[in-house]
């Protein structure tokens, strides 16, 4: 197991940001596959609700950055959500859903909001930064981000282990996790359903001939 993959497990950490102190606990791999809890002392979470048409979506934030963008009965939903939250509206959701609206319109947004991806592993975030450079109505395979970080880390990574990570994805459709496939053209698993991920591609142009939909749908 390479350091990356090792940071990510067992013990408690606590980590510092601007926002103050944090704490996460992680129970098993750092693949993504493994179940968290997280609190945040002394930070309120705010959230709000956007309706597309896909469905309704729940926005979360910390009141500065965008925190979490799920569909509503996703699997995973409000992963990183502490129970205790706020529904209030924000700048930081006039803007995420201004990017919604142009998102759902088509077209390709050309701004990102703000967000925060605390509380998770150097390896989790990595490849959600590789996800965020997927360009709109294109994809990537899980075998592709292995390699890629494989060679930026010297150290081999399992298809797997990314799809852990692809699944755990707090931010979607903004983090476009969608746009991960797996090698063969399978659309594989996807939180939000495999409905609305081919879906998705579809909406964003994206070369769906050459995918496969699972008989069994099934999210990492």
């Amino acid at each position: 197991q390479d350091k990356i993959l090792r940071r990510g497990k067992g013990k408690l950490r606590s980590l510092k940001d601007g926002c103050g102190k944090f704490r996460r606990r992680w129970w098993g791999t750092a693949g993504g596959a493994a179940k968290s809890k997280i609190s945040f002392p002394g930070i309120k979470m705010y959230t709000f609700n956007y309706l597309s048409p896909l469905g309704g979506i729940t926005l979360a934030s910390d009141g500065q950055d965008l925190t979490g963008l799920w569909f509503d009965g996703q699997k995973y939903f409000g992963g990183n959500l502490p129970a205790e939250h706020t529904k209030k509206q924000l700048r930081i959701f006039e803007q995420t859903i201004k990017w919604l609206d142009v998102y759902f319109s088509g077209k390709a947004p050309d701004f990102t909001p703000p967000l925060s991806m605390k509380g998770i592993s150097l390896f989790r975030k990595r490849i959600w930064e590789i996800m965020l450079e997927i360009p709109f109505g294109q994809v990537a395979t899980y075998g592709q981000i292995a390699k890629q970080i494989a060679a930026e880390t010297g150290k081999q990574v399992s298809a797997q282990a990314v799809g852990g990570a692809v699944g755990h994805n707090s931010i979607s459709l903004i983090i476009p996790c969608h746009r991960v496939v797996g090698s063969d053209g399978n659309i594989t698993g996807y939180a939000g359903g495999i409905d609305k991920k081919f879906a998705l591609l579809k909406m964003e142009g994206a070369d769906i001939s050459k995918l496969i939909i699972p008989k069994n749908e099934t999210a990492h």
